[in-house]
């Protein structure tokens, strides 16, 4: 039977993670090449979709304008609604950088890379 998922718009979570940061674990087990395996990788924070659109907004200095679809009812009760890291095997591991908070990585981005190239 159908199962009943109470998320309002936007809300559903991720542990979004810049792309640096993820550069940055790299390297890490690069130079760290004792502690090799397999790790999760994330902030360990999650967000929500909802929280990514008023970044790239906010990063655009574009007033917020977001407009919702319903989920495909095919995929509705398989879909993650929710998901988010457990960093702590990374940080045994001697990782201890912090990670880019969402706004700050998506602003690199947007403004960094995106409106420079003229893709907005």
């Amino acid at each position: 039977f159908p199962v009943t998922i109470n998320f309002q718009d936007g809300s559903q979570e991720r542990d979004f993670i810049y792309v640096k940061d993820v550069l940055s674990v790299l390297t890490h087990f690069f130079v760290h090449r004792k502690n090799s395996g397999l790790y999760n990788l994330g902030t360990g924070e999650c967000r929500t979709f909802l929280d990514l659109a008023k970044a790239v907004f906010e990063a655009m200095n574009q007033p917020l304008n977001v407009h919702y679809i319903d989920m495909p009812t095919d995929i509705r009760d398989r879909y993650q609604y929710h998901t988010q890291a457990e960093m702590h095997r990374l940080k045994l591991a001697g990782y201890t950088m912090p990670f880019t908070p969402l706004e700050v990585a998506v602003a690199d981005y947007v403004q960094g890379y995106l409106q420079d190239h003229r893709y907005l």
